[in-house]
C-alpha cells in the first residue's frame, strides 16, 4: 500500500501538469482509497511529497475529476495539521470560485472541504472570509431552501455544517452571518425540513451559536422561530434530542418578545409536562432534564408580558402547578417554585393578590425546611420571594401579622452573603410601621448582627443593605430604646460613614437617621458622633458643590440639632461653618436657601 502510494504520488506530480484526465482520475481513486484505510497517515505523505499546491491548478469547474480533488482536500482537512497547509498552498479561492458550480457533486465536496478547513482553524475561516465564501452559501441555502429531495437536503446540511464551522465562536464572523440574513433562512429550513434529521440537527447548532449574540436576537424575534422549536419540542422522545432544542431555547429565551413567543407557542406546557414525567426519577439524565425545564420555565417569567399572561390573575393553571413545587420535597423544583413567585411578585396587584391568598405560609413553610443545614440557594430564593411581596403598602402589615420577621429572623446567623442580603431587603420593607420597627430595633441580636455586617467590606451588598436596615429602624421607630440599642452595639460610626456614601438616596437616609438620633438622643451618641467625625464630615457636604440639595438641606438640620452638646457645639465654632453656610442663602433650591437663613440665625445666636 506504501510503495503503492508513493507511486501515486508520483505519477500525479506529472499527470496533474499534463491533465490527462483518464490517469488523473486513476490517481485521485488511488488517494481517496488510501485516505479512506488510513487517513492520518497518508495525509502526512500527501504533505511530506510537497504537491498540496498542485490541487489548486485541479480545482477547475470544466473538469470531471474537480470533485473528487475537493473530495480529497475535505478527507485531509479532517486532520487539523493539514488545514494551515492547505490555506498555504492557495486552495481556498478556488474552492470558494467552485461554489458558483452547477452540479451538486462538486458543491458537496466543495461546501465539505471548506467546512473542514475552517474547524477550529483561525487561518481558514480568514481566508474563507476574504475570498468571500460565505455570502455564496448563504444565498445557495436562500435558494435551495424549500427543494426537499434527498440529494438537495445532504448538500443543505454540508453548507449549514460549513457555516457553523465558519462561524463557531467567533464573533465577528457570527455577526456577519446575521447581517447577511442566514437566520430567517436557517428557520425556514427547520420548517421545512423537520422530518429530516441530520439537517434539523445542524440548524439547531447553527442556531446554538448564532443566539448567544445580543444582535441574532431582534432577528429570531422576526421570524416564527418559536412555534417551530416548540413544535420540534413536541415529537422529541430522546433525551439528547430534547437537550439539543433547550440549548437553542435557553439563550433565544432571554429577549422578552421572544419569551412571548414561546409562551404563546405552548412551551410552557411542555416545561410542565417534563417537571411531572421526571419529578420522581433518580436517573441522572432526568434530574439534569428536570433542572433544564424549572430554570427555562423561571427564565420565561422574567418578561413582563409573559409573566402576567401565565399569571391569569391567579387563577392560571401554570401559576397553580407552580405553587405545587414549593411543598414538593425536590430541591431544584422547590427552588423553581420559589423563584418564579418572586418573578410573579413583580407588580403590586399580583403581590396583593398572592398574600391574600396564602403564598406568605407557604413560603415560610418552606424556609421552616431549611433553616439547620438548609439549601442556600433555596433559601435565597424564598427570602426574594418574601421581599417583592413585602414591596406594597398594604401587604406589609398582613405579612409581619403572619409571623414573616421571626422566620426571616431564623437565619441571622447564616454566613452566606446571598442570603444576608435577601434577608436584610425583606426586613427593610416590612418596617415602614413604627411598631415593627420599635420591636426589630430593641432586638439586640439582630443589631449586633448588623454592625458586624456593615463591615462586610468583601460584601459590598450586605455592607449597604445592613447600613440601610440600622437607618430604617431609627427613622421608622423614632424610638429612644431604638437609639440607644444601636449606640450601645457600636452602630453609630456605621450612619456617620453612610452619610459619605456614593448613592445620594443612603446619605440621605443616613443624615436622616443621625437628626432623629440628635434630637433624641443626643447625650448617648455624643462621644460616638464625636469620635466618628460627624461635624467634619457635615462641613465638608455643605461645602462641596456637588452635594444634592437634599443632602445640604438635611446636613444643616443636622448641624442645628447637634448644637444641644457642648463638645460637638464646639466643633462646629472652630470649623467657622457660617461662611459655608451663608453662601447657601443664595442657593437655587427655596427648601436649602430657607435652611441656610435659619441654620445662620442659630449658629449666630449659639456662637
Amino acid at each position: 500500500m506504501a510503495d503503492n502510494l508513493s507511486d501515486t504520488l508520483k505519477k500525479l506530480k506529472i499527470t496533474a501538469v499534463d491533465r490527462t484526465d483518464d490517469s488523473l482520475e486513476g490517481c485521485l481513486d488511488c488517494l481517496l482509497q488510501a485516505l479512506a484505510q488510513n487517513n492520518t497517515e497518508t495525509s502526512e505523505k500527501i504533505q511530506g511529497s510537497g504537491i498540496l499546491h498542485l490541487f489548486s491548478s485541479l480545482l477547475i469547474p470544466q473538469s470531471s475529476c474537480t470533485a473528487k480533488v475537493a473530495n480529497i482536500i475535505a478527507e485531509l482537512a479532517k486532520n487539523e495539521f493539514m488545514r494551515i497547509p492547505c490555506v498555504d498552498a492557495g486552495l481556498i479561492s478556488p474552492l470558494v470560485q467552485l461554489l458558483n458550480s452547477k452540479d451538486q457533486e462538486v458543491l458537496l465536496q466543495t461546501g465539505r472541504a471548506l467546512g473542514n478547513i475552517c474547524y477550529d482553524s483561525h487561518e481558514g475561516r480568514s481566508a474563507v472570509d476574504q475570498a468571500g465564501g460565505a455570502q455564496i452559501v448563504v444565498d445557495h441555502l436562500r435558494s435551495l431552501c424549500s427543494i426537499t429531495d434527498p440529494a438537495n437536503e445532504k448538500l443543505l446540511t454540508v453548507f449549514c455544517g460549513m457555516l457553523m464551522n465558519y462561524s463557531n465562536e467567533n464573533d465577528s464572523l457570527q455577526a456577519q452571518l446575521i447581517n447577511m440574513g442566514v437566520i430567517p433562512t436557517l428557520v425556514k429550513l427547520l420548517g421545512i425540513h423537520c422530518q429530516n434529521a441530520a439537517l434539523t440537527e445542524m440548524c439547531l447548532v447553527a442556531f446554538g451559536n448564532l443566539a448567544e449574540l445580543e444582535s441574532s436576537k431582534e432577528q429570531f424575534a422576526s421570524t416564527n422561530i418559536a412555534e417551530e422549536l416548540v413544535k420540534l419540542f413536541k415529537k422529541q422522545i430522546e433525551h439528547d434530542k430534547r437537550e439539543m432544542i433547550f440549548e437553542v431555547l435557553a439563550p433565544l429565551a432571554e429577549n422578552d418578545a421572544i419569551k412571548l413567543q414561546l409562551v404563546e407557542a405552548g412551551l410552557v406546557e411542555c416545561l410542565l409536562e417534563i417537571v411531572q414525567q421526571k419529578v420522581d426519577s433518580d436517573k441522572e439524565e432526568d434530574i439534569a432534564e428536570l433542572k433544564t425545564a424549572s430554570d427555562l420555565m423561571v427564565l420565561l417569567l422574567l418578561g413582563d408580558e409573559s409573566m402576567q399572561k401565565l399569571f391569569e390573575g391567579g387563577k392560571g393553571n401554570v401559576f397553580q402547578r407552580v405553587l405545587s413545587w414549593i411543598p414538593s420535597n425536590n430541591h431544584q423544583l422547590q427552588l423553581a417554585g420559589a423563584l418564579a413567585i418572586a418573578n410573579f411578585a413583580r407588580n403590586d396587584g399580583n403581590c396583593i393578590h398572592m398574600v391574600d391568598n396564602g403564598i406568605v405560609e407557604k413560603l415560610m413553610d418552606l424556609l421552616d425546611r431549611h433553616v439547620e443545614d438548609g439549601n442556600v440557594t433555596v433559601q435565597h430564593a424564598a427570602l426574594s420571594a418574601l421581599r417583592n411581596l413585602a414591596i406594597p403598602v398594604v401587604n406589609k402589615a398582613k405579612m409581619l401579622s403572619a409571623g414573616v420577621t421571626e422566620a426571616v429572623l431564623k437565619f441571622l446567623k447564616s454566613e452566606m452573603p446571598p442570603v444576608q442580603f435577601k434577608l436584610l431587603g425583606t426586613l427593610r420593607m416590612l418596617i415602614d410601621a413604627q411598631e415593627a420597627a420599635e420591636q426589630l430595633g430593641k432586638n439586640v441580636k439582630l443589631v449586633e448582627r448588623l454592625v458586624e455586617w456593615c463591615e462586610a467590606k468583601d460584601h459590598a451588598g450586605v455592607m449597604g443593605e445592613s447600613n440601610r436596615l440600622l437607618s430604617a429602624l431609627i427613622r421608622h421607630s423614632k424610638s429612644k430604646d431604638v437609639i440607644k440599642t444601636i449606640v450601645q452595639s457600636g452602630g453609630i460610626k456605621h450612619l456617620v460613614t453612610m452619610a459619605t456614601s456614593e448613592h445620594v438616596i443612603m446619605q440621605n437616609e443616613a443624615l436622616v437617621a443621625l437628626a432623629l438620633i440628635a434630637a433624641l438622643e443626643l447625650g448617648t451618641a455624643e462621644k460616638d458622633l464625636e469620635s466618628a467625625k460627624l461635624v467634619q464630615i457635615l462641613h465638608r457636604l455643605l461645602a462641596d458643590e456637588r452635594s444634592a440639595p437634599e443632602i445640604k438641606y438635611n446636613s444643616m438640620v443636622l448641624i442645628c440639632a447637634l448644637m444641644g452638646s457642648e463638645s460637638l457645639h464646639k466643633e462646629v465654632q472652630d470649623l467657622a461653618f457660617l461662611d459655608v453656610v451663608s453662601k447657601l442663602r443664595g442657593h437655587e433650591n427655596k427648601s436649602v436657601a430657607q435652611q441656610a437663613s435659619l441654620t445662620e440665625q442659630r449658629l449666630a445666636v449659639e456662637s
